[in-house]
């Protein structure tokens, strides 16, 4: 379940906004608690068996090891994995703005599937387009908050 806190983004302050990230519910904390929690504790155990277990002899093969690892981590460039994460993050944002319900195209589809010429067939298009304009509404009342503001009630909305 998508828990939003948009409406407390848009009203928080600078110095208010830490309070946003204590939220529990649909956090980043939430999300990764668990992973952060076996990273201390298995960096915490290594630290402590390199620093009170460990030999000096099996200190510097442990180094040495730690620089082997390195090397081998380099070789997969940054740049490179951050290209991956920038083009999935476009792609996610391309994805929400084509699926964004314009009514052009549904207009196009009524005015060419609905016919007649006559007072019936203009009365019924413009009806139909007024029902998608309402849906839309409705879905944008829901998830903005600047469309929210501007239609607060139904009585805005039929006004």
């Amino acid at each position: 379940m998508t828990v939003t806190y948009s409406s407390k983004v848009a009203n928080a302050t600078f110095f208010g906004f830490h309070r946003l990230l204590l939220k529990w519910k649909g956090s980043i904390y939430k999300l990764l608690y668990r992973e952060f929690i076996v990273f201390a504790t298995l960096y915490t155990a290594i630290s402590v068996l390199y620093r009170y277990t460990l030999s000096s002899s099996q200190k510097r093969f442990f180094e040495k090891l730690s620089i082997y690892c390195d090397k081998y981590a380099e070789q997969i460039p940054v740049t490179f994995v951050l290209g991956f994460y920038v083009t999935l993050v476009v792609n996610r944002w391309w994805n929400q703005f084509v699926n964004l319900p314009w009514p052009d195209r549904l207009m196009f589809l009524i005015s060419s599937c609905v016919q007649g010429r006559d007072e019936y067939g203009r009365l019924l298009r413009r009806t139909l387009m007024r029902y998608v304009n309402l849906t839309s509404l409705l879905i944008f009342r829901s998830v903005s908050t600047a469309v929210y503001k501007r239609f607060p009630t139904m009585d805005h909305v039929v006004g």
